[in-house]
């Protein structure tokens, strides 16, 4: 049982293994075939092995011993150390193991399905947003006179003008921006395999051509867009951009520039779909331009009730 092993490190707990072989099987199976996002698949993963652990620690000797007392108790302690969204997650996953489990006949009935989780609502979200003055400044600050600056000018341009998460970004291969209609184009790949295509912003487009030309990548169309840069060379490598470095290299460009909001790559998205609505974009457009499932997800984006509440604490004089 201990040789069956999943990418992303994925191992049956001792309460699946006690459970027997198919336990183990079926386990694996819904982090291999039922969870396909790898992000999501970490996430329920260290939810799973979290919550097991602790059950094992309580006198669990079996997955197909948890009890609905087991599952409230342990999401009591987690309310405690975690967000209500984090501890909402964290339940979703436990809950749909269960429902998989379930199904496969491992366990008679889902512990879970009776836990409620705690309440949230969320209005607004809590990425930091900048200014438009001060993307323009991000951008603007950049010296492009070397290869690891055109990358990354493109890049958080990018995220600016397409709206795009830094993760369908980075996913990008230099096919993926291509001309139709005399204008340039970018194809992403977002959230759950959704392949989206959207026109150029003529800024966009002047720093992509740039980035390619000023690189000699273009002609590389099946190699990754974003790239690590050699040691020493100054060169690119073909190793795709980790998110990490991503992450690194937008802190340090703000800084330079003397930007003191903390903030990441999520941000120039949020700042970008701003910065639209602020300009007489319409809500719903905003939402297809981000490939939002809903107008709602998108309203959490939209930072203008910011200044709103700003000027309305200076109205109290005392």
């Amino acid at each position: 049982m201990n040789q069956l092993v999943i990418p992303d490190g994925i191992a049956p707990p001792a309460l699946v293994i006690a459970a027997g072989e198919r336990a183990g099987i079926r386990f694996l199976e819904f982090f291999a075939s039922a969870i396909r996002n790898p992000h999501t698949r970490r996430a329920y993963a260290r939810a799973a092995g979290d919550f097991l652990t602790w059950c094992a620690g309580a006198g669990v000797t079996s997955i197909t011993a948890v009890q609905p007392l087991h599952v409230a108790a342990w999401m009591e302690l987690q309310t405690q150390t975690h967000s209500a969204p984090t501890v909402k997650q964290r339940l979703a996953a436990i809950r749909h193991l269960f429902d998989w489990l379930v199904v496969g006949q491992i366990v008679p009935y889902n512990p879970a399905a009776s836990v409620h989780g705690p309440s949230h609502t969320a209005k607004q979200g809590k990425t930091p947003v900048l200014e438009a003055s001060e993307a323009r400044q991000v951008l603007d600050s950049i010296d492009v006179s070397k290869p690891i600056g055109l990358r990354d000018r493109a890049l958080i341009a990018l995220m600016v003008f397409s709206f795009a998460r830094v993760g369908a970004a980075l996913a990008m291969r230099v096919e993926d921006v291509y001309v139709q209609q005399r204008r340039l184009w970018v194809r992403l790949r977002e959230k759950g395999g959704k392949a989206h295509a959207m026109a150029c912003h003529h800024t966009l487009e002047a720093y992509l051509h740039a980035y390619l030309d000023g690189t000699g990548i273009s002609a590389e169309l099946k190699e990754p867009l974003f790239r690590t840069f050699r040691r020493g060379t100054g060169q690119l490598s073909t190793t795709p951009l980790p998110k990490a470095n991503a992450y690194a290299m937008v802190r340090r460009r703000a800084l330079a520039a003397g930007i003191g909001t903390v903030i990441g790559n999520h941000t120039f998205r949020a700042t970008g779909i701003t910065a639209y609505l602020e300009n007489g974009g319409t809500l719903e457009n905003a939402a297809t331009m981000a490939n939002h499932a809903s107008t709602r997800i998108t309203q959490l984006y939209y930072r203008r009730h910011d200044e709103i509440s700003l000027d309305e604490v200076e109205r109290i004089h005392v």
